[in-house]
């Protein structure tokens, strides 16, 4: 009998499928789909009594609806019997909403959390934005994973780059997380850049270690690409430079408002993001890393 059942939910059913056959395990069959009214109606296909469920679904697009959606199928899970819910989330949306700026803001970072703790017994979601909360145990007061896309994105770089050739830049302080332990772990030079936001779409950055860029292939490494905007303006900043290309990395691909032919149109040569978010740019898989954990 079988005792681990993995259900792909509507964001990501060919990851889910990936992580199932990967991991050895069964895949589910689960109903989702809308009332006339817009409600969501969820159904489990089979029974999970005394089973463990695996709930995979990313929060892009549509994060108000994915949200719903695993919120639904696990407090479902729960009632029918489900031994345990674990939630797999690699993009976890709602999570850079950290503080109010403003008078009256949500901190919709907690709120988030507070929903899934109600539908899940365990989450796990690779390189969650975490900036002012530094744990993950700060916002989930359930068992919790926090995977991290590095060792992948390190494997694709020095498989398509030479470490002579080649400079890993981080666009601002935040993304050394990602950038400079990537670097440092295959070896590669790397800088970080400053990034000054003026508002959600208008950034400045600024190169604070000049290297010899001319003639490099450099690629920028960086967690989340959404509007782009801090992406776009570091490719301009380093195509002043006069590099041989530049390349942009990251691991949740958003690219909202166009911002996946903007950053072309920009000078960048290759965009690839990991399919934590299904996307065109899709070229490093979280599968395998994902299945190791349930």
């Amino acid at each position: 009998m079988e005792q681990k059942i993995v259900f792909a939910l509507p964001n990501s059913i060919g990851l889910g499928a990936r992580i199932a056959e990967r991991a050895n395990a069964k895949k589910g069959e689960l109903t989702i789909s809308g009332f006339p009214d817009g409600e969501t109606y969820v159904r489990f296909e089979e029974h999970i009594e005394g089973k463990e469920v695996i709930l995979v679904q990313t929060m892009n697009p549509r994060p108000n609806e994915a949200m719903m959606e695993i919120v639904l199928a696990g407090r479902t899970a729960k009632e029918l019997g489900a031994k345990k819910v674990v939630g797999v989330v690699p993009y976890l949306a709602y999570m850079r909403q950290d503080k109010r700026f403003h008078f009256g803001e949500s901190l919709s970072n907690k709120i988030a959390a507070w929903m899934l703790m109600h539908g899940l017994d365990k989450i796990i979601t690779v390189d969650p934005h975490l900036h002012r909360v530094k744990e993950m145990g700060e916002l989930f007061h359930i068992e919790h994973k926090k995977l991290s896309a590095n060792s992948a994105i390190a494997e694709f770089i020095s498989k398509k780059f030479s470490e002579k050739d080649t400079v890993i830049v981080g666009p601002d302080i935040e993304s050394s997380q990602w950038a400079k332990r990537i670097a440092d772990s295959i070896r590669f030079r790397s800088a970080i850049f400053l990034k000054e936001r003026f508002s959600p779409r208008k950034v400045k950055i600024k190169v604070t270690t000049e290297l010899d860029w001319r003639g490099k292939n450099v690629v920028i490494v960086d967690d989340i690409i959404s509007s782009g905007h801090t992406m776009i303006e570091a490719v301009k900043e380093i195509k002043k430079r006069k590099p041989e290309a530049v390349h942009c990395i990251c691991v949740h691909g958003i690219f909202a408002e166009g911002a996946f032919e903007k950053l072309r149109k920009a000078g960048a040569k290759t965009i690839v993001s990991t399919n934590s978010v299904k996307h065109k740019s899709n070229g490093i898989d979280l599968s395998g890393l994902i299945a190791k954990e349930i």
